[in-house]
């Protein structure tokens, strides 16, 4: 006999009281577990190793509020454990990171002078009354470029403390928030896009968890670009604060990279020009608009400035652009995994501007290297997911017919178009396949928003049923025959007799409706 209502709830109850038990028990061990280790890192290991089993809980505390938050506002389930899992994992990526840096390659990395130099600054910023006399310090180099990325790891050592391990997993932290930053923007700039699918794409590919997880350029890179791009939806979409995001974002990457906020910015003017325009226009919504256009130009000119101001070259002009293209080609035709070896009597390989070669050069900066270039094992991973992208983008054709419909209707597609193209006609010039897999990072979150394109509406098929074999037949299935002549025939209904009960056609089990 089944238990009363009462002794199942009370099983169930117990149940839940275990698992409770369960559960608290294995959190028991797993902080004794890591109070251990970090004793014993203590004893055996430098701050410098483990500073950062103090600052991954850290980060962990302060992220996981935040993403509660996101995840309460958004409609899909499970967003929660999604996000947190690719917390979980970006932070973890570091460590194989810095293995890259400090042991396959032995500190022949950009980290360890960052590392080094970024102590430096932190002692100052510690040693020093800031408020009284200022800040006097000499970088003995130019801010853009690698003094500011100086300048950010010397503030995180401020708090932190110079920890270098540490510092892998606060710079992976950055690049993961630009990650949710680029997701954010889908959801508000192209609602109808397969939001969950492009979720799993830009948290989860291997390129963007491994290369933005260490301390340098790529990942700040990411973290200003995703916020960029999280303003330009806002302003797609006319929501608040978006100037904001977007001057911030570009600031970030113009004290970087200021070539890449030109693209940027070229996509947003393009995105800007083919909004849609609201239904109902206010008075100042011209003038506005022209106000908007006026800004947005200035922020590029000032960019282009600070592109010429970069790399050392008079004005914006065409030579001023083949010139630096043509420096990054000698500058990277070093290494074993260089591209096209150039001949003897040229110290890179030529590099024209013409438009015709676009398309080699978009497969060659978002699928190369392929499997068959792969000169060690590095390349050789990498290469494997170049190989799966280019799967899933010949696998989505259907979706990517969509697109040029998309550019004029949905603008943050064309945002996306625009940088997309420039980004791979700019750096194409890159001779060398482990450095354009690193840089190849700062477009793929934006390349991922095209196989998030929503499926084609099929038109849906009608199959008209054929009527099943007389053999096949229940009775009365189709209904009550006519009489055969002569045959007999149900003897009428008497006066005031009850109707027989009436039971619908479809309420028969085996009743196939046509």
């Amino acid at each position: 006999m089944r238990p009363p209502a009462r002794m199942e709830q009370r099983v169930a109850g117990l149940r839940t009281l275990a698992r409770r038990q369960q559960l608290s028990v294995l959190a028991a061990a797993l902080v004794l577990g890591y109070l251990m280790v970090f004793v014993l890192a203590m004893v055996h290991t430098t701050y410098d190793t483990w500073g950062a089993l103090l600052v991954a809980p850290a980060l962990m505390v302060i992220g996981t509020p935040i993403l509660a938050r996101v995840a309460a506002a958004n409609p899909e389930r499970g967003i929660f454990k999604l996000l947190m899992l690719a917390m979980g994992l970006k932070l973890f990526c570091a460590f194989p990171r810095y293995l890259m840096a400090f042991v396959l390659y032995g500190g022949a990395a950009d980290a360890k002078m960052y590392h080094q130099r970024g102590s430096e600054l932190a002692r100052y910023l510690d040693t020093t009354d800031l408020l009284s006399s200022g800040i006097h310090y000499d970088l003995g180099m130019k801010v853009a470029g690698t003094g500011f990325i100086i300048i950010v790891t010397g503030v995180v050592y401020a708090v932190t403390g110079p920890t270098l391990v540490g510092g892998f997993l606060v710079f992976s932290w950055l690049g993961f928030w630009g990650l949710l930053f680029f997701w954010r923007a889908l959801q508000i700039a192209f609602p109808e896009a397969d939001a969950r699918r492009y979720a799993k794409l830009v948290f989860f590919l291997p390129s963007l968890l491994f290369w933005p997880s260490s301390i340098g350029k790529d990942a700040w890179m990411m973290f200003c670009l995703g916020l960029t791009a999280y303003g330009v939806a806002r302003l797609l979409d006319r929501r608040f604060g978006a100037f904001a995001c977007i001057a911030i974002g570009s600031l970030g990457t113009a004290m970087v990279r200021p070539h890449v906020t030109v693209l940027a910015g070229a996509g947003l003017m393009v995105a800007y020009v083919l909004r849609k325009r609201p239904q109902q226009v206010s008075a100042l919504g011209p003038l506005r608009a022209v106000l908007t256009v006026a800004v947005l130009g200035v922020m590029v000119m000032l960019m282009l400035q600070q592109v010429s101001t970069f790399f050392g070259t008079e004005g914006a002009n065409g030579d001023a652009v083949n010139h630096v293209l043509s420096e990054t080609s000698r500058r990277t035709s070093q290494g074993s995994s260089v591209i096209n070896q150039p001949s003897a009597d040229e110290a890179a390989p030529a590099f024209s501007l013409n438009p015709a070669g676009l398309p080699v050069a978009v497969v060659s900066v978002l699928f190369r290297p392929f499997p068959f270039e792969a000169s060690n094992v590095q390349n050789l991973v990498q290469s494997v997911e170049c190989f799966a992208l280019l799967v899933m983008f010949v696998r989505d054709w259907p979706r990517l017919r969509k697109i040029p419909r998309l550019f004029v209707s949905r603008s943050y597609i064309a945002f996306t178009m625009v940088y997309t193209l420039l980004f791979c006609w700019a750096f194409s010039t890159i001779n060398n396949l482990g450095i354009l897999s690193r840089e190849r990072v700062q477009v793929l979150p934006l390349v991922l928003v095209l196989l998030a394109v929503p499926k084609p509406e099929t038109a849906a098929r009608t199959f008209q049923r054929r009527r099943p074999p007389v053999w096949k037949v229940q009775p009365g299935q189709w209904g009550e025959r006519a009489p055969a002549a002569g045959a007999p025939t149900d003897p009428p209904a008497r006066v005031g007799a009850p109707e027989p009960p009436h039971r619908p056609r479809g309420d028969r089990p085996d009743h196939d409706d046509h």
